[in-house]
């Protein structure tokens, strides 16, 4: 696959000459650069599909640490928060990624077509939920997919009419691959993992707010021991700690974009005390909340990136 993967760095880099990530002019695709490794960068990954074309990425999710490089694409099925952190990166050769989104609708109306009676990548739909985020062997067939979405940037005429195509048939790629019971998951409304994902909504939206296990457990439709395990599962974390990093990034994010005093940021995002705070703060990133964003402040801007 060498030829191909050749072929993919040539266009990233053609597309996409900046460290950061891109948009481009197709739905859903996005480009990815970095010329120097990074400290580790906190966001929260949404559901997408990712090949590397050079260098070498690490994610840590809850106490988990996924490595990926060209030999590898990464899938992540449920919105986590996760540090990630590229470490290998030169100016000469620099990480080149590229992205793409996962359209649960898109998904949902491939396995209508694809129908009951499909059984591709072992899909073994009555398996439980599984983690959040996965590494999978790069397969020829997904790289030549990935390679003909990315040649559309160049020919945009064709683009309207073929990406669409040629992102169905990434997807379905992907469904064939030792993943396809994850992406069947994710396309399910009443999947365990769409089930979870009702209660990771509702801790989005009100992140700040006291949480009850028990009302979260209700939203998703489960039990609380059940809800428990299976959000544990798949995000490597209890929903409390997944809350606390909402509000963490959320803090960091007041204090650095809006100016914002720790304390005021801290209280903004739901902490009653400004020393319990700033411990958990400085647990998560390393430093307390004023000397990290005065660090940062310090350093060229680094976007979340996959």
């Amino acid at each position: 696959m060498s030829d191909s993967n050749g072929e993919l760095i040539r266009l990233i880099e053609q597309n996409h000459r900046e460290d950061g990530i891109v948009a481009t002019a197709i739905p859903r695709l996005h480009l990815i650069r970095f010329s120097r490794p990074t400290e580790r960068i906190h966001g929260l990954y949404e559901p997408a599909f990712c090949i590397v074309a050079q260098g070498r990425k690490r994610a840590m999710l809850g106490d988990q640490i996924f490595e990926y490089d060209r030999s590898r694409f990464l899938v992540i099925s449920v919105d986590v928060p996760v540090a990630g952190q590229i470490i290998a990166a030169t100016p000469r050769e620099p990480y080149l990624c590229f992205r793409l989104d996962l359209d649960r609708a898109l998904l949902a109306s491939l396995f209508m077509e694809l129908g009951d009676g499909f059984r591709g990548g072992g899909l073994g739909r009555d398996r439980g939920p599984e983690q959040g985020l996965v590494l999978s062997a790069v397969t020829p067939e997904l790289l030549d997919a990935s390679l003909r979405l990315l040649r559309l940037l160049e020919k945009p005429e064709d683009a309207a009419m073929l990406a669409p195509l040629v992102e169905r048939e990434i997807l379905y790629r992907l469904v064939c691959s030792d993943q396809g019971a994850r992406l069947w998951q994710i396309a399910h409304g009443e999947s365990r993992l769409q089930q979870i994902n009702r209660a990771i909504r509702h801790l989005q939206r009100d992140f700040e707010k006291p949480i009850a296990v028990a009302e979260l457990a209700a939203e998703a439709g489960m039990c609380v021991s059940a809800f428990h395990q299976h959000f544990k599962t798949i995000t490597a974390m209890s929903p409390l700690q997944y809350q606390k990093q909402l509000r963490l990034q959320e803090a960091r994010r007041l204090i650095l974009s809006a100016a914002m005093d720790a304390a005021s940021a801290g209280h903004r995002v739901g902490y009653d005390s400004a020393s319990q705070f700033s411990r958990e703060y400085s647990r998560l990133f390393g430093a307390p909340p004023m000397r990290d964003a005065a660090r940062l402040r310090a350093q060229p801007a680094e976007p979340a990136a996959v």
